[in-house]
């Protein structure tokens, strides 16, 4: 563990810790190929073009996380955004962890860790993102997260079936959570 990383586990209990060997960082653009093939090898998530993997590395970093093993590798990530109309709200765009590394509370520890930097140095004190009703872990992700933290969740269908182009996507839920506060976060 990090300096930095005992720090952010120091000052608030309930954050989940970074399994052994791996650390969190801030994307850059040499991991962009990197997390466009672990979003391509979920074989869950829509998987975006590489060009866009590299543009989230650029202009999205401070609102993304990346997990690195020992060699530096990237091995999970989230990609998010603060809302242009909602300055407070982390929107989550993409969770993924290798398969090397599942099982382990990456994902967990990733947005304990990302929502606690973006709550320190950007304001946030709310997050959103969307699952489809099927993806069992992601909607366990993100309940056990509301509820480690002591926020409120609701949940509703931010966009139907039928808005999505073709046949076979399943409406997506959106989740507001928040508002969640952390030791040290700012208050603006």
């Amino acid at each position: 563990m990090t300096a930095a990383q005992a720090d952010l586990a120091g000052a608030h209990s309930d954050l989940r810790e970074i399994p052994e060997g791996l650390k969190l960082d801030t994307p850059t653009l040499e991991d962009g190929a990197a997390l466009w093939r672990i979003a391509r090898d979920s074989k869950t998530l829509d998987l975006n073009s590489s060009y866009s993997y590299l543009l989230w590395c650029r202009d999205f970093a401070e609102t993304s996380v990346v997990a690195k093993d020992q060699d530096g590798e990237a091995v999970g990530f989230i990609t998010g955004y603060v809302r242009p109309r909602s300055p407070g709200t982390l929107l989550i765009w993409q969770v993924a962890v290798d398969d090397s590394q599942r099982g382990r509370g990456l994902a967990a520890a990733m947005l304990d860790g990302l929502t606690f930097r973006t709550a320190r140095e950007l304001g946030v004190n709310g997050i959103e993102t969307t699952v489809t009703p099927d993806n069992t872990p992601s909607n366990r992700l993100f309940t056990s997260f509301a509820e480690r933290h002591g926020a409120p969740v609701e949940r509703e269908v931010l966009f139907e079936a039928e808005a999505f182009p073709g046949e076979g996507h399943e409406p997506e839920v959106l989740y507001r959570i928040g508002p969640i506060t952390f030791p040290g976060g700012r208050q603006d």
